[in-house]
């Protein structure tokens, strides 16, 4: 059994990830300092899975406890991070400390002990102001965002380690992920999770802009898939890439709301009713976005499992049993 660290593993992303490996009989090492993931998210991890689970406490912003979490760890899912482009712009300097700090850390400690692989959380935000689509790995713009910017950064890093020590990586740039898990209670909560909750409570979401901008928006599915083929493929091509986890296909904002009151609309007729306000466009958006996957197809073999109806229907049915 292969001891992984999970990084940010009570997070949305992470939980999904630990939940993942344990199915596939992964001894999982979870490093979280809940100040974005939650107990709630692993604690039936802690309750039925202690033979295969273990949570280290901790700040990646510490190198000690960097260093603590991959004792004995043989790969690494680094998905701990300060997401959200409004949360950046608010408080760069947070978000530099944990994006850039906290991720340098982490390949030093990981360097150190000698592990075969580190995987990481990369961003479709890396592609800035670059108005090309499909968004093609090689081809980026100027960040658009103080978190762009450090995503951006995360994967310079990752390809000096990997020419200086020899480090073996994959980084992945998420496209809109979005189901089971995701806090629709944050102060920066992503738009799906805040748009069910809006109109389960009979409540008008918020469109910024005129609603025609457009998002490749994935499913969480897709996500553990591309994270569980990073770790496992034996394809040596594969090795310090960065690809897309995405679904390959975009809708717009304005389709999306109306998509998500249709599905509702099963669990309470009434929600139909119920019109989207709009405002004022966001700082750091960008109009449209769309992934090429060929590539982690062509090196990878990743395929969506789930497309974004599928994705969407999941992922309301989930929150309609346990989000108030």
């Amino acid at each position: 059994m292969k001891n992984i660290l999970v990084t940010g593993g009570a997070g949305f992303i992470g939980s999904n990830l630990c939940e993942e490996l344990i199915k596939r009989d992964y001894h999982v090492t979870c490093l979280d300092n809940f100040s974005t993931g939650h107990l709630s998210n692993i604690q039936k991890f802690i309750d039925y899975h202690d033979d295969q689970f273990e949570l280290v406490e901790g700040d990646i912003r510490d190198l000690e406890t960097c260093r603590k979490a991959v004792k004995n760890v043989d790969a690494v899912l680094h998905e701990a991070a300060l997401g959200s482009i409004p949360r950046s712009i608010d408080d760069p300097i947070t978000t530099n400390s944990v994006n850039i700090g906290g991720f340098l850390n982490m390949l030093v400690a990981t360097n150190e002990a000698g592990i075969d692989r580190f995987i990481f959380a990369a961003s479709s935000s890396t592609y800035g102001d670059n108005k090309t689509l499909p968004k093609i790995e090689d081809k980026i713009g100027k960040p658009l965002s103080p978190y762009a910017l450090t995503k951006y950064v995360d994967e310079l890093y990752a390809h000096v380690f990997s020419i200086t020590y020899g480090m073996k990586y994959i980084g992945i740039r998420y496209f809109n992920v979005f189901g089971k898990h995701q806090d629709p209670d944050s102060t920066y909560a992503a738009v799906i999770p805040l748009f069910i909750k809006k109109l389960k409570n009979h409540e008008s979401p918020i469109i910024y802009g005129d609603g025609n901008n457009s998002r490749d928006f994935t499913h969480i599915d897709n996500i553990i898939h591309i994270n569980m083929l990073a770790l496992e493929t034996e394809n040596p091509e594969a090795l310090n890439q960065i690809y897309n986890g995405a679904g390959g296909e975009n809708i717009s904002v304005l389709e999306m709301e109306k998509l998500i009151s249709k599905i509702l609309m099963r669990y309470d007729p009434s929600i139909l009713k119920i019109e989207a306000m709009f405002g004022p466009c966001r700082k750091g958006d960008i109009k449209h976005s769309l992934a090429s996957i060929e590539k982690a197809d062509r090196l990878l073999g990743y395929k969506p499992v789930c497309n974004f109806t599928q994705g969407l229907e999941k992922t309301i049915e989930w929150y309609w049993r346990n989000i108030k």
